[in-house]
């Protein structure tokens, strides 16, 4: 049987002689060109969004998606490219992503209401072309729904961007593209902050005064990379402490500081 086979791959090697170097050694495969998403350590510890390739962003409720998402929709329609975002669940804040820097005139919103929707958005899209970026939030879909995608969507979805100059965006709950990503970035909420913490308190004749989340810290781990290939880790090993692919960062809310006056938070609403 061997024998057969060394004869077989001679042959192909001699037919392919002055046409293919070596048919059986693939050529190196080359670091994927990539763009910052504006938020620079995090572009420092994952070299940016990979153009032709899908990005997967995950982590619970309160862990930065959203933050994440608006920055690279800020930095990208900063650059004039057109960008496209699938809501699977209509929670996209225009007002906010515009007082985030986001060029409106420049995104494409896609409300759905059902992930085969979604996912069907998100094929015609990456099909027609010319988007810089194109994001699809999966972040309130509930997780069993998304589990449940079959794994050839995901490994079409690749297909499909690659070879090509458009980021594939995707935030979710969980892990669900695995090997079929090109950067997979987990996300934690570590700690928060309130705009009323350091403040004293008014009057004991006043309601309660409400506080507004001033912003909060977030930790960010590269779970897989193909520009910067490293060994999985995990939040709760002790060794991922030490680890450069282990970042924190902090998110300040800068629009909600606008909304309200020191006066508005601290009057007797009744």
């Amino acid at each position: 049987m061997h024998s057969k086979s060394a004869a077989l791959r001679l042959y192909v090697e001699s037919a392919l002689a002055g046409r293919m170097a070596s048919p059986f050694c693939p050529p190196p495969s080359e670091p994927p060109r990539t763009v910052p998403a504006g938020i620079p350590v995090l572009d420092a510890v994952t070299g940016g969004l990979p153009r032709g390739g899908l990005t997967e962003i995950y982590g619970p409720s309160f862990s930065g998606k959203t933050s994440f998402l608006q920055s690279a929709l800020a930095t990208r329609t900063a650059s004039s490219e057109v960008c496209a975002l699938i809501d699977a669940h209509d929670s996209f804040d225009p007002a906010g992503a515009e007082s985030a820097g986001v060029a409106l005139r420049r995104l494409l919103w896609i409300r759905c209401k059902t992930l085969d929707h979604a996912f069907r958005s998100v094929d015609v899209l990456l099909h027609g072309g010319g988007f810089g970026m194109v994001a699809m939030d999966l972040s309130d879909a509930p997780a069993r729904l998304v589990r449940q995608i079959p794994l050839n969507i995901w490994f079409r979805l690749r297909r499909t961007v690659e070879n090509t100059s458009t980021i594939l965006l995707v935030l979710s709950q969980e892990s669900n593209a695995k090997t079929c990503a090109s950067l997979v970035l987990r996300l934690e909420k570590e700690a928060a902050a309130w705009s009323l913490e350091e403040r004293s308190l008014p009057s004991p004749a006043l309601h309660t005064p409400a506080c507004l989340l001033d912003g909060w810290a977030s930790t960010g781990e590269v779970i897989r990379s193909r520009a910067r290939p490293k060994n999985l880790h995990f939040l709760s090993h002790p060794a991922i402490l030490e680890s450069k692919d282990l970042v924190r960062f902090d998110l300040r809310m800068k629009e909600a500081r606008s909304l309200f006056s020191e006066k508005e938070r601290i009057t007797d609403p009744g």
